[in-house]
C-alpha cells in the first residue's frame, strides 16, 4: 500500500453523506491517488466536478474494489452485509457508516478523540457510530472524565437531513404549501414535520424504545468502554434542516462543579463551548452546520442528581455524525500506519 497516497472509494456517493465524504477528503487535502465513486445501478454514469476532476459513478458490486486501498461505505446495513465482505477480501479497508456491524465485538466502533487505540485492532473494518451518538459524546465524554459518569438521561433534537434528501424536499414542501394555504401532505414520515415534533426515530420495540434510542444507549456503552452505565435515550425529529441536538442529565460519581465542567469541555479537542448564559450565547443548529466541532453549552448544576450537570450539546450530523468522523478515522489510521488490517477478517 503507498504510504502517501491511496485509492478511496465511496460506497452511497450519490447520498447526502457520500456528497460529503466527497467533500471533505477535497477540503482536507486528504492524500488521494484516485478517488472512485460507487452507487446503486440506477446512478452509474453519473458525474460530479471534484476539485478540476470529473468523477463518473460505477456501480457498487462485486468484483470493483480491486485496487482499492480504502472504502467508505456510507449506505444501509444491507449493502454493507452484501459487499464490505468482497471489498475486505481484496485488501480494502472499510470504514462502515450504517448500524450493521458496530456492536459486533471484533468490530470497533470508534470516535477518534475518544477510543482511537481500537483503531490499530480494525481488522479490516471499522464502524462510524450513530449521528446523535457522536454528537452527544463530544460533551459528556470530557465530562466524564472530570467526574466520572453513572447514568444519563437524554432527549435528543434530530434534523430530517439524517433522514435523507426525501425527508427535506418533504419539509421544504410543507412550508411551501402552508404559505400558500394548501393542505400538508406527508409520505416520509408518519406525521407531519414542518413545524411539528415526532418523538419517534426509527421503529419501536418490545420495550417502547425506539431502534435509535438503544443505539444511542449500546453504543454509548460500548465507545466509553462502560457497559454497565445506565442510559434512558428519548430521540425526536424536529423541524431542522441540518446538525442534531442534544439535551442530557447526567449523574457522575464524584462531586462537579460547573466552572471545572466548562474548562474540561473547553479543553476536549472536539467540543467548542458556548456557554454564556447572562448573553444568551449557547450553540444552536443553524450555528453549528458545516462545523468540525460541536458546540456544548447551558452547563448546569442538575437539580434532581446528587453530583449532577445537565447541558445542551449541537453537531452536524452529516459531519461529525456521519462523514467527518469517518474521515477523521482514516486520517488517524493513515497518520499512525494503520491502513494494512493486523487482525483477522471477521466472519460475515
Amino acid at each position: 500500500m503507498n504510504n502517501t497516497s491511496y485509492v478511496v472509494g465511496i460506497v452511497g456517493a450519490t447520498g447526502a453523506v457520500g456528497q460529503e465524504l466527497v467533500r471533505l477528503l477535497h477540503e482536507r487535502n486528504f492524500p488521494l491517488a484516485q478517488l472512485r465513486l460507487f452507487a446503486s445501478a440506477r446512478s452509474v454514469g453519473k458525474e460530479f466536478t471534484v476539485g478540476d476532476q470529473t468523477l463518473t459513478v460505477e456501480e457498487a458490486k462485486p468484483g470493483v474494489f480491486a485496487g482499492v486501498d480504502l472504502a467508505f461505505f456510507a449506505t444501509s446495513g444491507e449493502v454493507t452485509q452484501a459487499l464490505a465482505p468482497d471489498a475486505m477480501a481484496a485488501g480494502c479497508v472499510v470504514i462502515d457508516k450504517s448500524s450493521a456491524l458496530r456492536m459486533r465485538e471484533d468490530v470497533p466502533l470508534v470516535i477518534p478523540e475518544i477510543n482511537p487505540e481500537r483503531l490499530k485492532q480494525h481488522g479490516g473494518i471499522v464502524a462510524n457510530p450513530n449521528c446523535s451518538t457522536a454528537v452527544m459524546l463530544m460533551g459528556l465524554w470530557p465530562l466524564h472524565q472530570a467526574f466520572g459518569l453513572k447514568r444519563i438521561f437524554v432527549s435528543t433534537y434530530q434534523s430530517v437531513s439524517g433522514t435523507g434528501a426525501e425527508a427535506l424536499e418533504e419539509l421544504e414542501a410543507q412550508v411551501l404549501a402552508s404559505v400558500h394555504g394548501e393542505p400538508l401532505k406527508h409520505k416520509v414520515y408518519a406525521h407531519q414535520i414542518a413545524y411539528n415534533c415526532i418523538p419517534q426515530v426509527d421503529t419501536f420495540g418490545d420495550d417502547g424504545y425506539t431502534g435509535e434510542e438503544t443505539k444511542i444507549a449500546d453504543e454509548t456503552r460500548k465507545i466509553m468502554g462502560l457497559p454497565d452505565i445506565k442510559i434512558s435515550a428519548t430521540c425526536v425529529r424536529v423541524p431542522v434542516v441540518r446538525a442534531h441536538s442534544i439535551s442530557v442529565s447526567a449523574e457522575f460519581e464524584r462531586p462537579v462543579d460547573v466552572a471545572q465542567a466548562r474548562a474540561a469541555v473547553a479543553a476536549f479537542p472536539g467540543a467548542e463551548l458556548v456557554d454564556d448564559p447572562e448573553n444568551e450565547l449557547f450553540p444552536t443548529p443553524v450555528d453549528f452546520a458545516e462545523k468540525v466541532k460541536c458546540g456544548v453549552g447551558r452547563i448546569r448544576v442538575d437539580s434532581a442528581f446528587d453530583n449532577g450537570l445537565s447541558f445542551w450539546v449541537t453537531g452536524d450530523n452529516l459531519w461529525k455524525g456521519a462523514a467527518l468522523n469517518a474521515v477523521q478515522n482514516a486520517e488517524l489510521m493513515m497518520a499512525e500506519g494503520w491502513l494494512k488490517p493486523t487482525a483477522p477478517t471477521p466472519q460475515f
